[in-house]
């Protein structure tokens, strides 16, 4: 089974064909449907050897295409100090894009 590593959004992720994963938002205008290349890979095995990057490799690249286009589920944010009447609440939705990997060159 062929993978790959990525980088993206500061974050590391195990790609194969046809695997949907969660990746942070990518700045720019776009849409449920549009094509994506990930050119920073860092590692790909064909199932016979493998090739790790110093820190890309050259020349190789990932295809994906965006299926949803998303917040995450709120995470509240709680300052508190006991005693002091002090209590701050903040909540956060954390945007992402659900891609689908096509092909790994």
């Amino acid at each position: 089974m062929e993978f790959a590593v990525i980088k993206t959004g500061g974050k590391q992720y195990k790609v194969s064909k046809d695997s949907i994963l969660s990746i942070e938002k990518i700045k720019g205008e776009y849409k449920k449907g549009d094509k994506l290349t990930f050119d920073k890979v860092l590692l790909v095995d064909d199932g016979k050897d493998t090739t790790i990057g110093t820190p890309y490799i050259k020349g190789a690249k990932v295809d994906a295409e965006i299926l949803e286009i998303g917040r995450a589920r709120k995470v509240l944010v709680v300052k508190y100090k006991q005693k002091s009447r002090y209590l701050r609440r903040n909540g956060h939705r954390q945007p992402f894009f659900k891609v689908k990997i096509g092909a790994i060159k």
